[in-house]
């Protein structure tokens, strides 16, 4: 069944459209570079990232979670021409090697990348957001929904990354991540300003709208 999924997986990267070519190097060079190239957004989620924000056309975005800048650049590709993509990372290292990446995109002067703490400067941002990619420490999606949700225009669209987790959601004894992440989609699928759909793709992705 593994193989299939793999293969499906790999059936659907091929067949759906991603045009950048930087994206190509970010990939190379964080595998090289980093010790969990597996954080990487890649083709088939950056394909789904790019096609929401073309759809959304959105002039603010907000990422948390930058890695090596692979989701920014699809997510900066639907930007309005006035747009703006702020994207957090907690990291030293890795905001530096997606900061090299976004000085050599044609978005650069689109993206405002942030390094510290998530938590401590969102409470600093002052815009409304019509796009928001989750995908930092899992332990505080709660955390980072509750601290966007009033920072978001309606119908602003709040995707949250992993929250399938390879699978061990469906664990009947779940670990302290885990269980945080079953958590969370718990608490979207009952709070009653968003609607909400989970997303098989990769390690799942979980797609909220402010209604």
């Amino acid at each position: 069944m593994q193989d299939i999924l793999s293969l499906l997986n790999d059936y659907c990267a091929s067949h759906s459209t991603l045009k950048d070519p930087l994206l190509d190097k970010i990939e190379r060079q964080t595998h090289l570079s980093t010790t969990a190239p597996r954080m990487l957004s890649g083709q088939l989620q950056g394909s789904l990232l790019s096609m929401i924000s073309k759809i959304k056309s959105p002039k603010y975005i907000l990422e948390i979670g930058t890695f090596t800048g692979y989701s920014a650049i699809c997510l900066a590709e639907g930007l309005t021409s006035d747009g703006k993509l702020i994207t957090i990372e907690y990291d030293e290292e890795h905001s530096h090697l997606a900061k090299t990446f976004f000085d050599e995109s044609q978005y650069k002067d689109k993206i405002e990348l942030k390094t510290g703490d998530a938590k401590d400067i969102i409470l600093k941002l002052d815009y409304l957001f019509d796009l928001v990619f989750i995908d930092a420490d899992k332990e505080a999606y709660s955390q980072y929904f509750d601290m966007v949700i009033n920072k978001c225009n309606k119908g602003t669209l709040i995707l949250a990354d992993n929250v399938l987790w390879s699978g061990k959601i469906l664990d009947a004894k779940k670990d302290k991540k885990t269980q945080q992440l079953d958590d969370f989609n718990k608490k979207i699928a009952n709070d009653p300003r968003v609607e909400n759909v989970i997303l098989p793709i990769r390690d799942g992705i979980n797609l909220i709208r402010v209604v």
